[in-house]
């Protein structure tokens, strides 16, 4: 069976929610999916104090697993128009997985939450894109063929470039992903496990 890792860091809950949206579309298509987050680099006080989710339920992720998975959905929150460093630490220790091609030709793909419309969702997830293409991986984003992104009547994230989530709701309080969003999600997961699985296919049909 086909094998998608879906690796996050979410400091308050919304990329958490987004994943497992992402997740359900990742077993909708019938891959097996492993949901991991990655290490928090906020010290335990700060974190407590600043009100981060510390309560998520997927374990910390360890590096060698991400040669282990056929596809790999990254989801990291913005900050300042790029990925949280908190994904970007972990994605640095991959240079073993790199010197190795241990990830060439495993597709991969990448979703994301700001807190304005206008805060970096597209730059976050391109420039994660690019550490993506640097590890050989095959990149994947969130077609026009889900038409919930080019929607009007309503405050929404969602890109080609992948998902995403608007995390404040403009008066500088929380606001949940919304239906359209992690229908997006979804959609993104099940797309990236069916490309996965017809990689994977045409490797068997080969006898790779």
């Amino acid at each position: 069976m086909t094998k998608v890792l879906v690796l996050y860091y979410s400091s308050y809950g919304h990329i958490e929610t987004m994943a497992l949206a992402v997740a359900d579309g990742v077993r909708a298509a019938g891959a097996s999916v492993t949901i991991r987050r990655v290490p928090e680099l906020v010290p335990e006080r700060v974190a407590a104090r600043s009100g981060y989710k510390v309560d998520q339920a997927a374990p910390v992720a360890a590096i060698d697993e991400l040669a282990d998975h056929d596809a790999i959905i990254i989801g990291t929150p913005t900050r300042f128009g790029n990925m949280a460093s908190q994904m970007k630490n972990f994605l640095d220790q991959t240079g073993g997985l790199w010197f190795a091609d241990r990830l060439v030709g495993k597709v991969g793909s990448v979703f994301t939450s700001t807190g304005s419309q206008h805060g970096g969702q597209e730059t976050t997830i391109q420039s994660t894109q690019t550490v993506l293409f640097h590890l050989g991986m095959i990149v994947v984003g969130l077609p026009y063929s889900f038409k919930g992104q080019m929607r009007m009547d309503e405050i929404t994230g969602c890109s080609p470039y992948g998902a995403s989530t608007l995390a404040d709701d403009g008066k500088g309080g929380h606001r949940d992903p919304s239906e359209n969003e992690l229908t997006g999600a979804r959609f993104q997961g099940r797309h990236v496990a069916e490309i996965a699985c017809a990689l994977a296919a045409g490797r068997a049909a080969r006898g790779a």
